[in-house]
């Protein structure tokens, strides 16, 4: 399929590209043709004008419309086939397995909101009218909700397809009934083009307004801002790095008409290994951390970055299990040139922290050197003993790559109310661990979304029952989530009905 290097708005390309602006195959360490476009404050606000005319009429579709749309989009990524897949892969140095199990999950995501817009889960909540009560009679009210507006949503480097153009905002927002506005992101705008071209061509068979959906490529920050600054979008969707989320959440938040930013930021997913099944099992617990944190060379959210060990009988034989494999781990090659060199400056800076010693580190691809390839990461363990790391709130930021910490003798209440906030926590304990760490494990869900028994937290299921969030900074509107069907939520706004007339109630309130 051939590229356009364009931008998608109102139903058709447009804009002119720059000779400058390519995607990069970073396993090849080379440019990726064609040239793309960068999207002017012109091309913003042309994107959110359209949206806003589309939202007139898409705030009003039934609930099989918007169904039928998403199912559509679904089989229109599915039918770019093999095109879709090789140009992923060229411009992420993800496996190709990966990008077919995440184009699975990105379909499925779309379809399981079409099957929750037609079997709602939200209970409909109804008050009779009481004309008899004294003092006072009580009218009829009805609580429905009304869909935002246009939401803008930002891709993320590390999920080319489940959390960028079609990812789970674009989807949540559009079965919400808002139109989106998506800003791809620059690390692979050539696959960001192949979905968007799916999506117009979803929204078109379905008879929908074409500024329903728009892509806006760009690398500068001035586009990002133009866009969260417009005053036609009515909310913003975005996963990505603390510092970008932070600076965007301020605008969103200081404008003369302040909208929600959920934004999702990352963590270091604490492993907390409970003195039972760490000496019943400390190879294997070991294992399942090389494991985990080596998916996809670290480059997850849920990448399980920080160890709460306790200094009790198995404690070395997991350290010199987990120093031994992580040994043999080579320098994968990661996303960009950028997240390469992000993750050198990291570690660097977790290594000069006061009580932190390098206890294993991997190899440059075949050749021993610091770094083997030129966008490869070197996986790290470290260690720090709890005294230092209760003084230092440095040594729980993440370090997006394959880097694990370790705490000595870190399993206590002090410690644990030390964690910022974070998506998920993992606890490893056997039943008598359970038991005995009553109050520790309490506090665990006011630290994170998602609590997990005795698994990683790699991988998170789009279901009904789904938590992808957690207290600040892990996101930066903890009573939502950003995966499963709640995630529709964010986007949507309560109204009351109070005697309203039958005929022009919402179709679920009548």
């Amino acid at each position: 399929m051939t590229l356009t290097g364009q931008h998608w708005i109102a139903g058709r390309w447009c804009g002119a590209p720059q000779t400058d602006f390519l995607a990069w195959d970073p396993r090849a360490d080379a440019p990726l043709a064609p040239a793309f476009a960068e999207a002017s404050e012109q091309e913003v606000a042309q994107a959110v004008a359209a949206a806003e005319t589309a939202f007139v009429a898409y705030r009003q579709t039934p609930a099989e419309t918007r169904a039928r749309l998403l199912e559509a989009i679904a089989e229109g990524i599915e039918s770019l086939g093999e095109a879709l897949i090789t140009r992923a892969e060229q411009e992420t140095a993800l496996p190709r397995a990966r990008l077919e199990g995440e184009r699975g999950r990105t379909c499925g995501q779309l379809r399981a909101f079409a099957t929750w817009l037609r079997a709602p889960l939200q209970a409909v909540l109804k008050d009779a009218a009481l004309p008899d009560r004294q003092p006072l009679p009580r009218p009829d009210l009805r609580l429905g909700q009304v869909p935002l507006g246009p939401v803008a949503v930002f891709g993320a480097s590390n999920f080319p397809l489940a959390f960028s153009v079609a990812g789970g905002d674009t989807a949540s927002a559009l079965a919400a009934g808002c139109p989106v506005v998506v800003k791809g992101h620059p690390a692979h705008p050539g696959t960001a083009e192949l979905v968007a071209g799916a999506i117009g061509r979803a929204i078109e068979a379905c008879g929908l307004p074409p500024g329903l959906f728009a892509l806006l490529q760009g690398r500068t920050p001035a586009l990002s801002l133009a866009l969260v600054r417009h005053p036609g979008i009515a909310a913003v969707g975005f996963t990505g790095s603390a510092a970008v989320g932070q600076s965007l959440a301020r605008e969103a938040a200081s404008r003369p008409r302040p909208i929600p930013f959920f934004g999702e930021l990352g963590a270091v997913n604490p492993q907390l290994l409970l003195p039972g099944r760490l000496a019943e099992q400390p190879e294997a617990l070991a294992q399942a951390q090389l494991d985990s944190m080596m998916m996809g060379q670290g480059q997850f959210c849920t990448s399980p970055g920080l160890v709460l060990l306790p200094q009790t009988e198995g404690a070395e034989r997991y350290l010199a299990h987990l120093s031994e494999g992580l040994k043999s781990q080579s320098d994968g090659v990661m996303l960009t040139p950028g997240i390469a060199k992000a993750y050198r400056r990291q570690v660097e800076r977790l290594a000069s922290q006061t009580g932190v010693t390098l206890l294993a580190r991997g190899q440059g691809q075949g050749q021993g050197q610091e770094q083997g390839h030129p966008n490869g990461a070197v996986p790290r363990l470290y260690r720090v003993h709890r005294d230092d790391a209760l003084d230092n709130p440095v040594l729980f930021e993440e370090v997006f790559g394959p880097c694990v910490l370790v705490i000595q003798d870190g399993l206590d209440d002090a410690l644990v109310d030390a964690l910022p906030g974070q998506l998920t926590v993992s606890v490893h304990g056997n039943e008598a661990d359970f038991a005995h760490q009553a109050s520790l494990l309490e506090r665990l869900a006011y630290r994170a979304g998602r609590l997990i028994a005795n698994q990683m937290p790699t991988g998170v299921e789009v279901c009904a029952a789904q938590n992808h969030g957690g207290p600040w900074p892990a996101s930066t509107a903890p009573q939502t989530t950003s995966v499963g069907a709640q995630a529709m939520q964010r986007f949507l706004r309560p109204v009351a009905y109070q005697n309203w007339p039958q005929h022009q109630l919402p179709a679920a309130l009548k």
